[in-house]
Formats: structure tokens, C-alpha cells, sequence
């Protein structure tokens, strides 16, 4: 900042840029200091007063109202006009075609599946089932999809008894998981599978609506003011493929966190250490997937939502562009910055999902533009094109990948970084009361105090603030572009931080904690400010065993690069790759490796 005036966006590039990472000044509360916080923040007067306090202290009325932003707002992420990039790696799909054709296609693009021999079972001691895995077991009679949902079922009801529970759902029909699979085996004894996700278990986030549920997002009401009509698109689209829809994940509520605290349904226990944090706010979708019991998971993402909870709990979280997936029939409480991503245990299986989920909303497409889909051929020859690639370096874990694939490491420069968290949670929260507001007064006290506490924040920001929020997100897409025209990908950690113990004081009635929330979205924000495409792969473990997630942020409509790249990371580390501590196999055929 030059004065109380931010310097033209070519100036700041051309000038030396630091950034220090901002600690969020907030207290952290549970119990009755916090019902007592939220009793006098939802006061008129005590709460204007304290709000007031805790944006000064945290730097939002400086950037936002005392700071002249040269800079027309962006409302909604607007990308320069990109051309298509001819990549010999990529095969491009047709997002009008029927889903199980993309599918065909997608299959065409992964390697021959083939066993493994006793030097790779010594070499990767712990390796998941894939999609793939089910279906040659489908189809060579080993098993049957109705053999696979009665374990699954069976795993469900144990991991309820577990101490703590692990609560991966808040809406599970047993009868109805039967009904699908019976359906599926029916096909594979008529040898007319409908494709390569028939039959494969696949979990639903509480804000994606997944007949016959209702979505509730974590609460305890919304289901009563907001009836489930039909299916998700995204829902839609892999029930036709054949994949079974087996119930509604556990999330933090509303979407409004990061760690997945719940205290009305329960907080989900992270399989690689119960007592701990999955992340949030997509935690039962991560959970279910780490724990082996679905193969993947749908989440939404509108600050990390997708990527946080999958580095924590060891998994590959796929972001996809803004507008490349469709979000009708989500609930979507931050629409300019909320995508349906996938969950899942490797590469290969998000990519599948990936293909049969994806295709812009026809509004989308009108004012995104955005290029064809396309996933990269990851056959013998997947990696050989990595070369040609040139990585921006925000993070220090790319020396062994230059090493084995030649691709050239950069140093880059983002500026505002400070600026893009005050954008972030000024745009998340004038989105989230703004879809609150018919419904606050009569519900809100219907709400956990942790979202009551989230709510009377975001209620007290200025219409200046959303509007000096909008003008940052000009000024950030711009530094983003910029980086773009010298490296293909952006590399950071998913979180700066591994899995968080979960306090035990925090399980009645939660807990506010504003900067545990904060620091675990510090690297997810551009995703979603931007609408920039991103996936978090495992690299590794901490001290004490918990996973850490490396995060790709590639350019608009760059899918295939991230899947590429992703498929590459996966392939260095699998021989690392540890067992959750609890952990089912719903497939039950060791044989079969």
C-alpha cells in the first residue's frame, strides 16, 4: 500500500512483494462463553460494537473502507480469453454426450489394469481398492455388488458402535443401498452393466440433494423450508452411470467451517486418528473414503471445503473451474464460489468421476466461456510430456519431481495475499446471510452456536465491504493471469497445518474457532475467489502419522494438467502410503490384487 491508496496492479509486480501470513485475532470459545458470545453479539448494539472491534483488529475496515482500490469490482470470476492449447497428452471429451459414453472415453485414457506381482505388493504396502478393482470382481463373478453393499452396510452399523462413533452419515437407508445394488447385480448376471462406475459405492454431501433424502447441510431445519424435488445434476448423472448412492455425508454446518465440528449430528473421527479433526467442511465425505467404504464422495468446495478435508484425512480432492461441473440442486450458500468436487482414494477414480459428472449449466457456459473438458492419457506413456511443463514454486516439495520428470521448477510472485483472506471471507459471508435472510429470524435460533456466532459476523459487514471485496478479486485475478503466462501450475501445501485434535470440551455445543478455521484455508482461498481449478494429492505423513496433501492450482479449464501432474505426485509416493488406522474392505478379495 502506498498511503491509504493501493498502487496500480502493474506497479505492486513491479516492485518487491512480501507477505507475511496474518494470524486471525479472534477468540477461541465453547461451552458457555460461547452461548454467552452469541447471545450478545446477536444483540443490536453490543454486537455492532464488538464486530466493529474484531474487523479493525483483523485489518478488514483498513483494507476495506479506509484504502482507495483503484479498481473496477468483479462480481463473478471473469477469465481473459484463452485458446485452446493443443496437448498431444489430452484427450478432449464432448460434455453433451450421455455420461457412461464419457466414461468409454475416460477408460480409454488410464493403463491397462493388471495385477500386481509380489516385488509391487512388497513395494506398496497399503494401496486401495479402485474403481476398477470392484468392476473385474462384478464381472468375473468373484463378488457381486449386492455382496459388496451387505459388508458395507455391516461396516456402517460397526463404526457407530466404534468409541467415539465415527458419524460419517446423518442420512442413511439400509433397504435403500440394497435396492440399488440388487439392481446392479441383476445387470452383471444379464452381462449389461450400464458402465464402469455400475455398482461402485459412492457417498452424498448433506448439501447435494440424493433422492430419497432430504439436505439439510449440516442443520437441523433446512429441510423444512427447502423440499428435494429430483436429484442433483451431478447426482443424476452418475445414478445413470449405475453407481450406488449409499447416503448424506456429515459437514460442518452450512458449509460455515473448516474443521468439521458438528455438535447436532455429531463431528466425524478422522480414520488416520480418531480424536482428530477431518477437516471440513465436506468431513464425512472424506472420512468415508479414507475408511475404504465408498470409493468416492461428492463435497462442495466454497473455501477448501473439498481439498482441505481430503489433504487431512490422506486423499485426492478435486476442485474442478468454476462452472465446469454444474451446481443445480446443491445448496448453494456462496454461489460465486461454490463447486462440486469429488473425493477420492487415488487418481484414477477421480478422474472417473470427473468424466461422468462434468458439464457446464448452460448460464455457465454463456459467461465463462470455457474451453472443451478434456483428461490426460495416463497409459505407458502418461508422464512423458511432464517435461514441457514449468511449475511456480510456492512450495518446497517439487526437487524430487524435477529430478525424476525434468520439469522446471519458478520462483513466482502473488501479491495481496492478506488482501485475498479479507476478499474471501467478506464474499463468503455477504453470500452466506444474504441466502440466510428469509429464513433468519424464524431459524436462527435453530442454528448450532458456532454457525449462530458465524452468521452475526457476517450480518454485521458493510455493503462497502462487500463492494471493496469485489475490486480486490479484480486486482488478485489479475496477479493470478499473470503467473500464469510464466508457469502452467501453481504449487503450494493444501494446509499449512496436519489433522487438528478435536477438543473434548467442543462435543456438546461445538466451538468457535476462527483461527484454526482460518490458518487451515490459508492455501485454498485462490480456488475459490478465482474459481481456479485445483486437486490435493497425499505426499506423506507428519511425526505422528497424519497425512499431508501437496495442492495443484492450474490455469481456467485446465483440468487435465492438474489430473496429469496429480497422477505423477500419486506415483512417487505410493510406496509411503499408510493404512487408516480404522479402515473396512468392503471388497473382502485380497485374491483380486
Amino acid at each position: 500500500m502506498a498511503g491509504n491508496t493501493l498502487r496500480p496492479v502493474d506497479e505492486v509486480l513491479d516492485g518487491a512483494v512480501a507477505y507475511t501470513p496474518q494470524v486471525i485475532e479472534a477468540p477461541r470459545l465453547s461451552g458457555f462463553a460461547m452461548k454467552m458470545l452469541v447471545w450478545m453479539t446477536e444483540s443490536r448494539l453490543f454486537g455492532r460494537l464488538f464486530f466493529s472491534h474484531v474487523f479493525r483488529a483483523n485489518k478488514l475496515i483498513q483494507i476495506l473502507d479506509e484504502t482507495h482500490i483503484p479498481d473496477a469490482p468483479m462480481y463473478f470470476p471473469d477469465y481473459p480469453a484463452a485458446n485452446e492449447v493443443e496437448v498431444a497428452a489430452w484427450k478432449q471429451l464432448d460434455e453433451q454426450s450421455d455420461p457412461p459414453l464419457r466414461l468409454i472415453a475416460a477408460l480409454d485414457c488410464l493403463p491397462p489394469r493388471t495385477p500386481l506381482t509380489q516385488e509391487q505388493r512388497a513395494k506398496y504396502p497399503f494401496r486401495y481398492w479402485t474403481m476398477r478393482d470392484f468392476a473385474e470382481a462384478y464381472r468375473s463373478g468373484k463378488t457381486t455388488p449386492s455382496e459388496v453393499a451387505e459388508r458395507f452396510i455391516e461396516a456402517v452399523e460397526d463404526s457407530e458402535h466404534r468409541s467415539p462413533p465415527m458419524r460419517y452419515f446423518v442420512w442413511f437407508d439400509a433397504k435403500h443401498v440394497k435396492d440399488q445394488a440388487a439392481a446392479s447385480t441383476e445387470r452383471f448376471a444379464q452381462g449389461t452393466p450400464l458402465s464402469i462406475l455400475d455398482g461402485i459405492l459412492i457417498a452424498v454431501k448433506d448439501d447435494i440433494d440424493c433422492l430419497p433424502y432430504p439436505s439439510r447441510a449440516g442443520t437441523t431445519w433446512l429441510h423444512k423450508v427447502r423440499e428435494v424435488k429430483k436429484d442433483a445434476v451431478c447426482v443424476a448423472r452418475l445414478r445413470q452411470c449405475g453407481a450406488i448412492l449409499t447416503g448424506k455425508t456429515n459437514m460442518h454446518e452450512l458449509g460455515m467451517g473448516t474443521t468439521g465440528n458438528n455438535e447436532h449430528h455429531g463431528t466425524t473421527q478422522n480414520p488416520h486418528g480418531v480424536n482428530r479433526y477431518t477437516g471440513g467442511s465436506s468431513s464425512g465425505s472424506a472420512a468415508i473414503v479414507a475408511s475404504g467404504l465408498c470409493s468416492a464422495a461428492f463435497g462442495t468446495d466454497a473455501g477448501g471445503s473439498v481439498r482441505i478435508p481430503s489433504a487431512l484425512c490422506g486423499l485426492v480432492g478435486l476442485k474442478a473451474t468454476l462452472g465446469r461441473t454444474s451446481s443445480i440442486g446443491s445448496v448453494e450458500v456462496c454461489w460465486t464460489m461454490e463447486t462440486i468436487g469429488v473425493l477420492a482414494s487415488n487418481v484414477e477414480d477421480a478422474t472417473l468421476v470427473y468424466a461422468a459428472m462434468l458439464g457446464s449449466h448452460q448460464l455457465d457456459a454463456f459467461f465463462l466461456r470455457p474451453l472443451p473438458p478434456a483428461l490426460p492419457l495416463l497409459g505407458n506413456e502418461k508422464f512423458s510430456h511432464l517435461g514441457n511443463l514449468k511449475l511456480g514454486r510456492y512450495a518446497e516439495a517439487l526437487e524430487l519431481f524435477s529430478d525424476k520428470y525434468g520439469t522446471e521448477v519458478k520462483e513466482i510472485v502473488l501479491p495481496e495475499l492478506k488482501e485475498m483472506q479479507t476478499a474471501h471471507v467478506v464474499t463468503v459471508g455477504s453470500e452466506a446471510i444474504s441466502f440466510m435472510r428469509p429464513y433468519y429470524e424464524e431459524w436462527r435460533t435453530h442454528l448450532g452456536y458456532d454457525a449462530r456466532l458465524t452468521m452475526a459476523m457476517f450480518k454485521n459487514f458493510p455493503a462497502s465491504f462487500y463492494i471493496g471485496a469485489q475490486r480486490l478479486r479484480r486486482r488478485l485475478m489479475y496477479y493470478h493471469m499473470e503467473a500464469f503466462k510464466k508457469v502452467d501450475v501453481i504449487v503450494t501445501p493444501t494446509t499449512p497445518l496436519t489433522a487438528p485434535v478435536i477438543p473434548p470440551d467442543c462435543h456438546t455445543n461445538g466451538e468457535t474457532d476462527l483461527r484454526t478455521n482460518g490458518s487451515l484455508m490459508r492455501y485454498a482461498l485462490a480456488g475459490n475467489i478465482l474459481g481456479l481449478p485445483c486437486i490435493t494429492v497425499p505426499v506423506g505423513y507428519d511425526a505422528v502419522g497424519l497425512p499431508i496433501g501437496l495442492q495443484l492450482i492450474g490455469r481456467p479449464w485446465q483440468e487435465a494438467t492438474l489430473l496429469l501432474l496429480a497422477s505423477a505426485l500419486e506415483e512417487l509416493f505410493a510406496a509411503s502410503r499408510k493404512r487408516p488406522r480404522v479402515f473396512y474392505d468392503v471388497l473382502c478379495k485380497p485374491s483380486l490384487l
